[in-house]
């Protein structure tokens, strides 16, 4: 008999307030759907459960419009001080209620990432590992972090870096997986940017 399938626990972060683009990146819409309910069908089409989305600016128009059935919502009420806040309030809500050996973390703004990614940085879940999509050789999203890394990931995350520092730290223990392939890494930060999203 194979052993289970290891799947990781998909955390989206969306709880910005999009201060450049002028109205929370969860709500923008992209092709008739809002980027946070492309972002949970990425997760979840490339193989990740449970479903964590973490919302901050906007939460109750987000959960009023966005497709979150199935999904453990958790509220972020310290959004305005970067990412960092919503990458440990999610974990935390990870640890808490759930057994998943990882957390494959995205973010809303990113929807040139889709399942092809997601599936291929969640094949690495396990408790030890850290995982990280890169694109022409640099580091992006999906970023994979195994449980046993949660608690310091907790205590570093900080502003807009969320684990950039503690990735950096582990620089050898990182498997960086090439996506160029599979998705497209940019994020949108300006209506412009979405406008190109459009176009791919």
């Amino acid at each position: 008999m194979s052993p289970p399938e290891r799947r990781p626990a998909g955390l989206l972060l969306a709880g910005g307030g999009g201060r450049r683009y002028g109205k929370p990146k969860a709500l923008i819409e992209l092709g008739g759907s809002l980027l946070v309910d492309r972002a949970l069908h990425a997760l979840a089409a490339g193989g990740c459960t449970p479903l964590v989305v973490v919302l901050g600016a906007a939460a109750e128009e987000v959960m009023s419009r966005a497709q979150l059935a199935g999904a453990i919502v958790v509220h972020n009420a310290h959004w305005q001080s970067g990412m960092g806040s919503s990458l440990r309030a999610g974990l935390t809500a990870l640890q808490r209620q759930t057994d998943a050996e990882a957390a494959l973390v995205l973010l809303v703004d990113t929807p040139g990432i889709g399942a092809a990614a997601v599936g291929r940085i969640a094949a690495t879940a396990r408790p030890a590992a850290i995982a990280v999509a890169t694109y022409s050789g640099r580091q992006g999203h999906p970023v994979l972090l195994g449980r046993d890394h949660w608690p310091d990931v907790i205590r570093s995350a900080t502003g807009d870096a969320g684990a950039r520092d503690y990735l950096r730290a582990h620089g050898q223990g990182v498997q960086r997986i090439p996506c160029d392939d599979v998705a497209e890494p940019g994020d949108v930060d300006v209506p412009e940017d979405l406008r190109t999203q459009e176009t791919i």
